[in-house]
């Protein structure tokens, strides 16, 4: 987990909430279409014995692909499936203990919505990564707050540890949060309900 250059971000994809049994394949493809730095499986809408029996197909694509699986709130089951890393939000698992299951070699990312408080607080305890958003409306979750551009271009000049810009990117809006220094670009509709279909969004997140 590194920092991009200035100006240009990686792509951070998002799961949907529930996959049906052929999304590895459907995963795989999209991960081939062009580069991703990261998967995020944010799989809400699954109980523990369908994740137990999903993830750690889904963390293999990732890793055939040169992708970093990150798993969503529980550093327990990152751990189990074999994920480099998790993301926490405001209510989940502490920074503390994600740290401990998942080692100093380990990525803990976390929610700071709109707040450079927030934000500055992770960066003090070690978080390899901050997320900003929601960027933009979204459809995917209802989210607490909207960030500002001018939350990601402040933390891009002053601090050294990348940041995230989660809600709403698509392929169409993107450019704006690029140029406000987001490292990575956090996507789950913009990809997996794009017109042309996910292989084609990737494509064009990484045009830009």
């Amino acid at each position: 987990w590194g920092m991009p250059s200035r100006m240009s971000a990686e792509l951070y994809l998002i799961t949907p909430p529930r996959v049906d049994a052929g999304f590895p394949e459907l995963l795989a493809r999209t991960l081939a279409a062009g580069p991703v730095a990261a998967v995020q499986l944010r799989l809400k809408d699954h109980d523990e014995a369908e994740l137990d029996a999903l993830a750690p197909d889904l963390v293999a694509v990732c890793r055939a692909a040169g992708a970093m699986a990150i798993f969503n709130d529980r550093p327990d089951l990152a751990v189990r499936y074999g994920c480099e890393g998790v993301h926490i939000g405001q209510e989940d698992a502490a920074y503390a203990e994600a740290r401990a299951a998942l080692g100093e070699s380990g990525v803990v990312g976390v929610t700071c919505h709109d707040s450079r408080h927030l934000a500055m607080i992770a960066g003090e305890q070690g978080a390899d990564y901050v997320a900003f958003g929601a960027i933009y409306d979204t459809a995917t979750k209802t989210p607490k707050t909207r960030a500002s551009l001018e939350v990601v271009r402040w933390w891009s000049e002053v601090f050294e540890i990348p940041c995230v810009a989660i809600g709403g990117v698509t392929p169409d809006n993107a450019g704006p949060v690029i140029e406000a220094g987001a490292d990575y670009l956090a996507v789950c509709g913009g990809v997996w309900r794009f017109p042309d279909g996910p292989e084609e969004a990737v494509k064009r997140f990484s045009d830009l």
